[in-house]
């Protein structure tokens, strides 16, 4: 950040007086420009024993799959944007159900949302950022190329528990991605 987006003018990074972290000031109006993480929305989209997943068409990770999640907008919901992203990645509509996991990314600053889904129908095709979207069985899924660790390894856990009958609440962290 260089610019105040009050005034103009430039920004310093600096403590502020009874701060404790280094935020951008303005030099002339001194507004405080907090920068907090960005959440990012998905769900887990099911239609009988099979989860739909995305093959992304953008980067970062191009071509690998992925499960229908993006960053929350302003003014909605953390349901409405994981119904949001999974219409605008996979052109499908889903029930969201329970929250199924919650992922800090401190190293990005992120804050990843996860949860159950079902597909209404079987009508889906690829969205813009998505060059294909598949229904897939367990067995088909693409396990070495699932693009980023907070969607492997939840997805992972979640087949485990679904096959024990009993799917939880998940919280964790990512300190470091596997090679993303």
């Amino acid at each position: 950040m260089k610019y105040c987006s009050h005034c103009s003018a430039t920004v310093e990074l600096i403590i502020p007086e009874g701060d404790s972290l280094p935020r951008y000031v303005c030099t002339t109006c001194h507004v405080i420009h907090y920068q907090n993480p960005k959440m990012v929305v998905g769900c887990i989209p099911e239609w009988e024993d099979k989860i739909l997943l995305c093959r992304r068409a953008i980067e970062p990770r191009k071509g690998w799959w992925t499960l229908p999640a993006g960053f929350m907008e302003n003014n909605e919901t953390l349901h409405q944007a994981a119904a949001r992203e999974t219409l605008e990645e996979a052109n499908a509509r889903v029930e969201i159900g329970d929250l199924y996991t919650v992922y800090s990314l401190p190293h990005i600053s992120q804050v990843y949302f996860l949860f159950r889904a079902r597909l209404l129908d079987l009508d889906f095709s690829p969205g813009i950022e998505s060059l294909d979207v598949k229904l897939l069985s367990e067995q088909d899924i693409p396990w070495d190329d699932i693009a980023f660790r907070v969607i492997h390894d939840p997805l992972r856990r979640y087949f485990e528990e679904r096959s024990a009958g009993k799917l939880g609440f998940h919280m964790g962290v990512i300190d470091r991605p596997r090679n993303d």
